[in-house]
Formats: structure tokens, sequence, C-alpha cells
């Protein structure tokens, strides 16, 4: 058998997706074709802190808690050397030399939210000219950005939810914005914007600071929002809720020049709603509670729109000129319109994520899944 390829697979990072990422790369390295790959795990901090020889993510599942990536007495900080390409990664030694972690083939960098799935880590392994999974700079940037996620789907033709975009650097913070409230509702009114409203940042994920706000013309209710949404982004969407299921595609593009392939969609059920209770997709929903929703592949809706809803993922994915993997959240009405609500450019990777699930359920199990994307890496 030929030499396994080196694969740096990354997790962690400062965004607070730090401990899905830290739960996805478990269920990737558990998953990895180990006799044709041979993962070198970097580990980054909530600091930004990059480590070697930290605590095995493997052991780690939400069934423990939150995991997070910490330094440990055997971990050792890595040291880049940009104009080395694969060569270029050094581990610092306590006595402050650097040892080599030998010749990286491609990185798999399991990283959520800014700072890993925003395109500056992108634009990092494109100045070392090191092959890496995923979408490429400006569809890292783009997707990452709901603003201009929306605007570019806009642009190309793709049916969005209605909403208006704050920057909350010019309002003042110091009374939680108490004092622009009417002036938030007044941008609202004027975008004819019904409700209820969902407040969130414009570059967060997994629902960090995203609120929904139902009473009408509630300037209080309104600027508390904005706030808890501007804590984690100073750009701030007010969006229009849509009266719609929610139904994402996986998108696999494993080299650029590919037509991209689409999985079945799935849904994901709340099941609460049945209950009356006030719910929506949050981050409790996602991961913390098992009994709030669950997702099914593929999504019971007419075969018609099934197809509508993976050609309008397809054309959502090329308008961000979009690479290896994405998944693509749509919302359908019941008059059967479909809009896109946003892209994932590094969507949850848990075994039981909607992304491998999709692809499980189209005929791709979640090992050869990994292995695809790594090779069209590799082969780009």
């Amino acid at each position: 058998m030929a030499d396994k390829k080196r694969v740096a697979v990354m997790y962690g990072g400062k965004a607070d997706e730090h401990p899905i990422s830290c739960i996805s790369v478990a269920s990737v390295l558990r998953a990895l074709d180990t006799d044709r790959f041979e993962p070198v795990l970097i580990g980054i901090t909530k600091q930004g802190e990059w480590i070697v020889d930290g605590e095995d993510p493997r052991q780690w599942g939400l069934d423990k808690g939150l995991p997070q990536v910490e330094r440990t007495p055997g971990s050792r900080s890595v040291v880049l050397s940009i104009g080395e390409g694969g060569d270029g990664f050094y581990a610092r030694n306590a006595d402050g030399t650097l040892e080599s972690l030998g010749h990286i083939d491609v990185v798999l960098p399991v990283l959520h939210g800014p700072y890993g799935e925003d395109g500056t880590i992108q634009g990092l392994f494109e100045m070392m000219g090191v092959p890496y999974v995923g979408c490429g700079v400006l569809a890292s940037a783009a997707a990452m950005d709901k603003h201009y996620t929306k605007t570019l789907l806009a642009a190309a033709g793709i049916a969005v939810a209605p909403g208006v975009t704050l920057d909350t650097r010019l309002y003042d913070a110091s009374d939680h914005f108490a004092m622009d409230g009417e002036r938030f509702l007044a941008l609202v009114d004027g975008a004819g914007l019904q409700y209820p409203l969902f407040v969130k940042p414009s570059r967060a994920g997994s629902s960090f600071g995203v609120t929904k706000v139902e009473r009408v013309g509630d300037a209080e209710e309104l600027a508390a929002a904005v706030y808890e949404a501007s804590l984690h982004d100073w750009r701030v969407i007010v969006e229009q809720g849509i009266d719609a299921r929610e139904i994402e595609c996986a998108v696999l593009r494993p080299r650029g020049e590919e037509e991209p392939r689409v999985s079945l969609p799935g849904e994901i059920v709340l099941d609460r709603r049945a209950q009356d209770d006030d719910q929506f997709y949050d981050f409790d929903s996602k991961y913390m509670d098992a009994q709030a929703s669950h997702a099914e592949v593929p999504a019971h809706i007419p075969d018609e729109l099934i197809e509508r809803v993976r050609a309008t993922a397809v054309k959502a994915f090329l308008a961000i000129d979009g690479t290896g993997l994405s998944r693509v959240d749509t919302f359908v009405t019941p008059g059967g319109d479909v809009l896109v609500n946003e892209i994932n450019t590094m969507p949850g990777f848990t075994s039981i994520s909607m992304y491998p699930k999709a692809w499980e359920a189209t005929g791709i199990a979640y090992t050869n899944l990994i292995t695809t994307l790594i090779d069209g890496a590799l082969r780009a």
C-alpha cells in the first residue's frame, strides 16, 4: 500500500462554536480511514493558541458535557513557517527548540464560526500552498456573514427572508440600546417587516445571540434583542420570521471543476411546537436537549418540491462559489415557495449531524464521505 497521506485535523477555535467543533472532530476521527490517512491533531484553544499533544479528542462526547481544547502538561505550541508549505508545521519544545511535525499533505479544518469558517484560516493555507478541505476564502467569508450571503443570493435571483441590517457601532451600547429602540422600530416599520422578528448576529453560528421578538411595536424588547446579538457581532440582522418548514440539503463538490452533488433534503422537526412551546431552533434544541428536535431524512414533502429544494441548494452553493462541502438551509412555505435561510460551509459533522445523515440517506456512508472530501482536496 502507498504511504498514508498525513492530514492535519484542526479543531476548537476562538468562536462560540468551539465545543461543537470538538464534538464534530471526535466523530470525524473515529470514522477516519486510518488505513489511508494519518491524522496529525492540532487543537486551537479559546484564546487562539495552536497546540499538539493535548487531550485526545476521540474520547469527547456531549454526554460528558461541552468539551474544549486546553493546554495540558504535555502539550506544545504549534509554530508555522509560512514559506515552507506542507513542511512548515513545527512544535515548540519545553527548551524552546522547534521540532518538525513532519510533512502535512492536506488540512481538514473541522472548525466552525469566526477564525475557522470565515475565510481567515483558509487564506492562511492558501498563502502556505497547503491543500485544505472545504470552501475557499470568498465562499467561506461570504457564507459566514449572513448579510452578504443574502446580498449574493438575492443578486442570483434566489429568494431570502426580508430583513434589515444594523451597524450597532453607530448606536449607544452603554444603556443596552434602550434609547435607540424607537429608531430600530422605525427601520423595521420602514422595511415592512412582519412579526415575529428574529434578531441575530450577522457573523455567528449555532444560533448564538439569536432572539425571537414577538410583541409588535415593543421598542424595549427589540432593543434588548439587538443588544444581545451585538455581544457576538457589531453587524446585526433583524429578519422577518417565515411561516415555513426548515429543510436542509447537503452539497458536495470535492473539486472545484466538478459539478456539485446534492443530497436528499432533511427536515429539522421541533418536537415541542406541538405542545404550544415557544420554540425555535436554538443552541439547546440543536445540541443539548435530545427531546427538543429531531432530523427526518428524506424530508416528508412531495417529490416535485424535493427537486426544487435540491436545485435551489445547488444554485445557492454556486452563487457563493462553493467548493468542498456546504449545508444549505432553506425555508419551505405552505404555498411551496423555497427561500434560502443560510449556508454553512463547515456544518456540524458529528455522525448524527444533518450533513452526514443526509449523505448517508443518499448513499454515501460517513467514512466514505470524509474520504471523498480529503481525496478531493488532495487532487485539487
